[in-house]
């Protein structure tokens, strides 16, 4: 059984009869030689199967009985504590009882709880009474898969959908975060989940970048931030979160292969703080390891990355886990501190664990300790259960299978998923008044969004929604005692294809109307994980519609439903722009509220809404080659590129007008001169000068006025979103800690605080700054290393040269070679490359998936294999739920046969670019067809 592949339908082609004759020969040699080597180690494994079945440290002892070890998890607390609450549990609490039934385990035992036990689970070990827990993905809503789906990602549970990451980022709004993590939890513990796959925090270094609707920032400080408040929010019901993804997982494109360089002290300042505030103050249950290499080592390998800075430096007491499919190598993962590889391997890395222990090569203390983190997690969860099911003493609780809907709590949650996204919206801006609507005006309703709303992202993030109303029928709703809606289509939601009959249909209408609303954004099959955008333009349907409707009414007002950035040529032509992002389940109703003045807008924009694309120090940068992305750009992410080099934007970070207005005033520092290592506190009032109730976001920003290093000209470092009535005035205060005037030493490897004169700047924006003072940091200088002065990166930079970037510590190797073919070549590049063979074996995977309805979906399946590299593809494969067994001298047959194959395209003949639009379209009919030491932290 082992050497066979079977396809989800139970379709079976081991003989790979689709290949040439020689390959049938090859897999039926291979299939004998299975069998001789199973015949082979039929001894040796029955003798490893009885010393499997010891328990530490009783391998030369007789075997106690069995009874001897069940029970011993039943009580779920330790004996000195008294029953827990939900706030209470976490995994580290559950430390002493986790040693003590990791050293009653056998070493079987502990190696296979260093894998799933199926696609969502971890594994049980029923003797101890440890059952198996469930964990299921998120971040904006819980997506319990219900066992259907094979790649995980359809037929899930009704559940709330809030509004996503790039929308919640944009509300800037730490106690919203906490509320919304709190649902979210609610709503896991409802359905016996331990843990959800969330909060994603990577930094979004490029608007193109197919999955930043799942990201809140491309600031580190409100992504901390914002990350501390949600899993603080769903760990207080006794819930998991999983950190992700750790670390430089900036891009789609080749993500399973890319090699991610990143200089330290951009590292450190950019893309890691977001992490280490998370983990320093919230404790995540768990961390996920990124697909991706960073510098040359795999993040599910990268002993630096995982055990030095998380763990050591950091502090962090979980479990890292794997992104799905992301082991290489597993004990080489083990021993870099990834304790749970998922999906389940089918017993196959546990096999290598258990080998790599008997034959010395890994440390049995290694996977102890790993052993006792997996366990701690799952006696959390275990005591949450029992908490749920009212247990107390040593009653142990069961496992459930199918949860009744929590219907009371999808209710009280969709109600505040419309709060949630009434914040999270973003006024871009508002002319003459536009905003907001009179009750008793003739509105013109257009836009295909208006009928079959954008509300979400696609991919792995997916939630089935429990309630979904659309724009068109809450609008008419909400008119239907004085005004009046009319609706025109304008353009088709799912393509937005050219069709000048819906915007003749569109201007006409608008034309009879007091006021319109053109409901816009980015179709789905725009945005999402597994492909990255191809350029920042919203479909050609959709520009032209805008245009064309602003010239037919000056009273217009455009309403946005995209996960990022988008150009927008017409900008001048509209007087009224609403970024909703996508705004969840209660988008439509939340819209509606803003759209009549229900609620005033006090959404910011927390990345920054470029121009154009090209206009990113990133840009020529990203995904620019299949196994290697350099950070040439440095510390130029985002807005610090774009207020350093005086380069115009669209819309800056930080942006977000309201219908009142607020006064600024009375700026007081605490000193006018402060140590290297003392904090800065400082005051200001702000008053509501309007006449709505509204929300403020006061940003304040630090300039090093003269620094030794290239510095960003301003850095966000505190923010606080004030609520105020009309007429009412606060005195708000801040603390700025030695890290807000700090930058990363390369020389020292730690941070620093140069003494010198900073700049604190108060402001609405990055670009509208009301108040502004001087501080003096006094102390002693750093020792310089003259060696490195001369080769150090210019005062002023956009991108990095090689020379540059080694002399801040990071050497730029040339990328990885295409060929010759390898087991980290991916499915993709045989299919497109790899001749008769290549393209054979993919046509078999495709017609072996078979086909969804839902095309983004199908896109999504498609690229994510496309995606795997083979030695990945074999290891997410081995035993997913018992569908595929792929032994190691298959992938090298594969391999063999790849590099045999006629047809091959030559290295010099691939490009480094995406795929053309027409292969894609191609794929798409052909598959409707088928079936360094301790660092000091401030």
């Amino acid at each position: 059984g082992g050497c066979h592949l079977r396809c989800d339908a139970g379709q079976s082609f081991s003989n790979f009869q689709s290949f040439t004759k020689l390959a049938r020969l090859a897999s039926e040699a291979a299939e004998g030689a299975c069998r001789q080597v199973q015949q082979h180690r039929s001894t040796q494994h029955l003798q490893e199967a009885k010393e499997d079945l010891m328990p530490s440290g009783q391998r030369n002892a007789a075997v106690a009985p069995a009874e001897a070890f069940t029970g011993v998890a039943m009580r779920v607390m330790p004996s000195n504590t008294a029953s827990p609450t939900a706030e209470a549990i976490r995994p580290s609490v559950y430390h002493e009882q986790a040693q003590m039934l990791v050293r009653r385990m056998t070493l079987k035992e502990k190696a296979s709880l260093c894998s799933g036990s199926g696609f969502w689970t971890l594994e049980p070990i029923e003797r101890l009474s440890i059952s198996k827990v469930l964990i299921a993905d998120g971040p904006h809503g819980l997506r319990k898969d219900c066992g259907a789906s094979h790649l995980g990602l359809s037929d899930s549970v009704r559940a709330t959908c809030f509004p996503t990451a790039s929308a919640l980022g944009a509300s800037w709004d730490r106690e919203l975060l906490y509320k919304v993590g709190q649902a979210l939890g609610a709503e896991c513990a409802a359905q016996d989940v331990a843990a959800i796959l969330g909060p994603g925090i990577n930094i979004k270094r490029h608007p193109l970048c197919g999955r930043n609707f799942e990201y809140f920032s491309e600031d580190p400080f409100v992504s901390g931030e914002l990350a501390v408040a949600f899993i603080n929010g769903v760990q207080q019901n006794g819930v998991g979160t999983s950190l992700k993804h750790f670390a430089c997982n900036q891009q789609e494109k080749d993500r399973l292969v890319v090699d991610t360089l990143v200089d330290e002290r951009t590292l450190r300042e950019i893309y890691l703080p977001a992490f280490e505030s998370a983990v320093r103050r919230a404790q995540p249950w768990t961390v996920m390891c990124a697909y991706n290499r960073l510098n040359g080592v795999h993040c599910s390998e990268h002993n630096w990355l995982n055990n030095r800075v998380l763990r050591s430096e950091w502090g962090f007491e979980g479990l890292i886990v794997t992104d799905w499919g992301a082991i290489v190598d597993r004990v080489t993962g083990l021993i870099s501190g990834v304790d749970l590889e998922m999906p389940a391997s089918g017993g196959y890395n546990d096999q290598r664990i258990a080998s790599a222990v008997r034959s010395r090569m890994l440390n049995v203390a290694v996977l102890d300790t790993t052993a006792v983190r997996i366990i701690q997690f799952t006696l959390a969860a275990m005591a949450r259960r029992s908490l749920q099911q009212g247990l107390t003493g040593s009653a142990a609780p069961k496992s459930v299978g199918a949860v009744q809907e929590p219907l009371a709590l999808l209710e009280a949650n969709d109600a505040f998923a419309r709060r949630a996204a009434v914040q999270s919206a973003v006024l871009l801006k508002n002319e003459a008044g536009v905003l907001p609507i009179a009750r008793n005006a003739r509105v013109a309703l257009i836009g295909g969004f208006a009928e079959q709303p954008r509300y979400q992202g696609s991919g792995s993030s997916k939630v089935n929604a429990y309630r979904l109303e659309t724009p068109l029928e809450v609008m008419r709703d909400a008119a239907a005692c004085a005004g009046e809606v009319v609706y025109a289509q304008g353009f088709d939601p799912v393509s937005a294809a050219p069709d000048s009959a819906l915007i003749s249909e569109a201007v006409r209408v608008a034309a009879a109307a007091d006021v319109v609303v053109v409901v816009a954004g980015l179709p789905p099959a725009f945005e999402s994980e597994g492909f990255d955008r191809e350029h920042m333009r919203l479909p050609e349907q959709i520009n032209e519609l805008i245009s064309a409707v602003a010239a037919a009414q000056r009273n217009m007002v455009v309403a946005l439903c995209n996960g990022a950035p988008v150009e927008m040529p017409w900008v001048q032509e509209c007087p009224a722009i609403l970024e909703l992002y996508l705004g969840g389940q209660a988008g439509a109703r939340a819209l509606v509220d803003l759209l009549y003045g229900h609620a005033c807008p006090c959404g910011k924009l927390a990345e920054t809404f470029a121009v154009r694309a090209s206009d990113h120090a990133s840009h020529a940068h990203f995904a620019a080659h299949p196994r290697q992305v350099v950070y040439r750009e440095g510390l130029n992410v985002g807005y610090r590129h774009f207020v350093t080099h005086g380069i115009d934007v669209l819309f800056p970070f930080g942006h977000g007008l309201s219908y009142t207005t607020f006064a600024y005033a009375d700026l007081v520092l605490g000193a006018t001169e402060i140590g290297q290592q003392e904090s800065l506190t400082l005051t200001m009032t702000i008053a509501n000068t309007g006449a709505f109730t509204a929300a403020e976001v006061v940003q304040v920003y630090v300039r090093d006025v003269v620094a030794s290093v290239f510095r960003p000209e301003r850095e966000l470092r505190e923010f606080e979103k004030v609520w105020l009535e009309p007429g009412e005035k606060r005195q708000i205060s801040f603390t700025l800690l030695p890290r807000a005037f700090a930058f990363f030493d390369i020389i020292s490897h730690d941070w620093y605080v140069e003494p010198g004169a900073y700049d604190i700047l108060i402001g609405s924006s990055l670009l509208d700054i009301r108040l502004s003072s001087q501080i003096d940091v006094v102390g002693a200088k750093r020792e310089t290393n003259p060696n490195l002065a001369p080769a150090a990166p210019p005062r002023s930079y956009v991108a990095l040269t090689n020379a540059q970037m080694d002399a801040m510590g990071l050497s730029v190797p040339p990328p990885d070679p295409l060929r010759p073919f390898s087991i980290r070549t991916t499915i993709g590049e045989f299919a497109d490359h790899g001749g008769v063979f290549g393209s054979g074996f993919f046509a078999i995977l495709r017609k072996a998936m078979g086909t969804v309805e839902d095309p983004i979906e199908e896109r999504l399946r498609v690229e994510m294999v496309r995606a795997l590299p083979l030695q990945q593809f074999a290891n997410f494969a081995n035993g997913n739920a018992g569908r595929v067994v792929m032994p190691d001298f298959i992938v090298y047959l594969l391999l063999c046969l790849f590099k045999c194959s006629p047809g091959q395209t030559r290295e010099g003949e691939v490009t480094s670019s995406s795929r053309g639009m027409a292969a894609q379209r191609e794929d798409q009919r052909l598959l409707s067809h088928c079936c360094a030491p301790a660092r000091v932290s401030l």
